[in-house]
Parts: C-alpha cells; sequence; structure tokens
C-alpha cells in the first residue's frame, strides 16, 4: 500500500522535493465534486496521494475493494489491521458504477489482503474486472493484487479476465521483507510475478519503496530479480512514515538517486521505469498499458 507524508513523525525537515503542490484543473475539480456527491470510495482520496490532480487530470483513478481492514500487519501500511468485515457480493458493481459516473478512462483496482478466507478474495477480484468491463467496455485496467499465498488457482481467476496490467508490489529488497512485510515472502512474490507473465498476462508491473535503510546494491538486486522474472514495468518512491507506530524514515533519496534508478533500469530492459520521490504504485498508470 502507498502511504502519506505526516510531517510531525519524520525524522527532520522534509527536503524541497518532497513539498506537493495543491491538485487543480477543470478534470480534477469535476471528479472531486462527483466523489463528494456520490460518496466515491477511491484510494486517491482516502490517501491523500500526492499525485491525484495529475491523475484526474489524465483521467485515471484508483479503487479499493473488499474493505479497509486488512489481515496483514506490514510495519510501512497505514491500513488497519484486524478482523476485516463480511465480504459485500454488490460490491463489483458499486465500483463499476463508480468507474462510469466518474468517466474514468483508466482504473487501477487495488486491495486489502484477505487471508481469512477461503479464495482470499480472489472470486470479488475476478467478479470486480467483469462488472467493470461490462459497464465500463472502453475503461482499460490494471489490477494491483495481493499475493494470494501465491495459490495459483487464485491467482488464474486474476488471469482469466484478463486486465491490461497486472501488479504486485514486492515493496522492498529481500534483506528487509520480513521487517517491512511481516507475513509475506520476498521469493513468493517473485513467483506470483512470474506465474502472471507465464500464463499470459501482457504487462505485469511491481513496486518498490526507498528510505527504510536499503543500499543501492540492494535494490538494483532487486531490480535484476524482478527482470528475471520477466516483469514489465518497476516503479520506485519514496517510503513515507504513515504515523508514529510504523517503521520511521531511515534516509530521504536525493532526486539524483532516483534518476540513476531509472537510467539503470532502463539499461536492464524494463518497459517502462517511473522512479522519483513521490512516485505511487499508480503514478503515470495509464502510460503502462502501451
Amino acid at each position: 500500500m502507498d502511504t502519506v507524508l505526516d510531517s510531525n513523525i519524520l525524522p527532520k525537515a522534509k527536503p524541497k522535493w518532497l513539498r506537493v503542490k495543491l491538485p487543480t484543473g477543470q478534470k480534477y475539480t469535476e471528479l472531486r465534486g462527483l466523489v463528494d456527491k456520490y460518496k466515491l470510495n477511491t484510494i486517491c482520496t482516502s490517501g491523500s496521494c500526492p499525485n491525484m490532480g495529475e491523475c484526474w487530470g489524465d483521467g485515471t483513478a484508483t479503487f479499493m475493494i473488499l474493505g479497509n481492514v486488512c489481515t496483514r500487519s506490514c510495519g510501512f501500511c497505514g491500513v488497519k489491521t484486524g478482523r476485516p468485515e463480511t465480504v459485500d457480493w454488490d460490491e463489483p458493481e458499486k465500483v463499476a458504477r463508480s468507474i462510469k459516473i466518474m468517466n474514468i478512462k483508466h482504473a487501477v483496482i487495488t486491495s486489502v489482503d484477505r487471508d481469512d478466507i477461503k479464495d482470499m478474495g480472489s472470486i470479488i477480484w475476478a467478479e470486480t474486472v467483469k462488472a467493470i468491463r461490462r459497464m465500463n467496455p472502453e475503461t482499460t485496467l490494471e489490477t494491483l493484487i495481493p499475493d494470494f499465498q501465491g495459490v495459483e488457482r487464485n491467482l488464474d481467476r486474476i488471469i482469466e479476465v484478463s486486465p491490461e496490467v497486472v501488479s504486485h508490489n514486492m515493496e522492498t529488497v529481500r534483506r528487509l521483507t520480513r521487517e517491512v512485510r511481516i507475513q509475506a515472502k520476498y521469493d513468493r512474490s517473485l513467483a506470483v510475478l512470474k506465474y502472471l507473465k507465464d500464463k499470459g498476462i501482457r504487462r505485469t508491473k511491481s513496486g518498490i519503496m526507498l528510505g527504510l535503510g536499503e543500499t543501492e546494491e540492494e535494490v538494483i538486486q532487486t531490480m535484476k530479480d524482478l527482470r528475471e522474472a520477466n516483469v514489465d514495468i518497476v516503479t520506485i518512491g519514496q517510503y513515507l512514515q504513515p504515523s508514529k507506530k510504523h517503521l520511521p524514515v531511515k534516509e530521504f533519496i536525493t532526486p539524483e538517486q532516483f534518476e540513476k534508478y531509472e537510467k539503470i533500469g532502463k539499461e536492464m530492459g524494463f518497459r517502462h521505469v517511473e522512479s522519483g520521490a513521490l512516485v505511487r504504485s499508480s503514478y503515470h498508470a495509464q502510460k503502462h498499458i502501451l
């Protein structure tokens, strides 16, 4: 999950490159009005994403399904942890309707982890994609999925509905995975991404956060691991601590370092590399289908 900036809990004054302009523009204003009027649920608004104005201006928005309580307790993520509510089987239609009302050209769907149910939420995932396709046939889709514990049948449900892009985030380097993503496994996430590509997903994608104590060598190795899994797109952004209870920011990565990673990624053969302090999983998502 993406995190947002709270200047009261950072270890030092935030650098100038982390200052965000307030979202503006006619398209943003229109969508903001629709979200408020119809009480639509987007990660863009609930997560106070710094790129909301730019993404909405491009006709892209991100929606979270399967509730707002996660069964996992990752050290970086601001989503609540606990026992989730019962699955809402009307949710696919609700999300599809929201996308239609907002006239979204490219939708990104994400979710909490649902290790509490047998299919881990994969059925609702597939039904959501189907509902969006029925109601919004011109809208392209990216699904930012959990690992579904690596269960192939659950992954197959995503593959069968064939989103234009399927994303699963590594979040961090191998050494820090146990601390940052407590119930996740580095190699399992790589295996999920490789399986998706091997089974015919046209574009696969992953993202990592920096500033948690990783080294340059470890970041480059993670990028190499993603290329070996035939991942097409990588996003690299700055980790920002969502509360005092979460992992602290160890370092603010400079724009020059992000540029270096972008250059390295392109040389490795990634189709798209988004690398910058304010980059999030869905940043420039509409361009990643090309």
